[in-house]
């Protein structure tokens, strides 16, 4: 059985920075790809970016390149979403999901988060 934690959310300023991260319980030892999605009221979730599991390859969802980075600590069992230059249109409930894969950081989540809220003010 798996469940993930998310933890990092909250209120910022437009420009500002925030760390999300995600503690991951499961009882097997294999490190699975994981990434970050998020869901803005009347939108569907979007995926914003991806890691495999020794974080040798990651991808990004267009909207966020360049500003977010995804890492792991597999010793830590978490995965972290790194997010600069925040924008209002970041504004969202970020959910960290788990793919039972390993190799492709593109992930299709089977288990989610119960997310966090990040609101960014203009």
């Amino acid at each position: 059985q798996v469940e993930l934690v998310e933890s990092g959310g909250g209120l910022v300023q437009a420009g500002d920075s925030l760390r999300l991260s995600c503690l991951v319980h499961k009882r097997s030892s294999i490190n699975y790809a994981m990434g970050w999605f998020r869901q803005a009221p009347g939108k569907e979730r979007e995926f914003i970016a991806g890691i495999t599991w020794n974080g040798g390859s990651t991808s990004y969802g267009d909207s966020v390149k360049g500003r977010f980075t995804i890492s792991r600590d597999n010793a830590q069992n978490t995965v972290s979403l790194q997010m600069n230059s925040l924008r209002p249109e970041d504004t969202a409930v970020y959910y960290c999901g788990l793919d039972r894969q390993m190799t492709n950081a593109i992930i299709r989540p089977d288990y989610w988060g119960q997310g966090t809220q990040v609101t960014v003010s203009s």
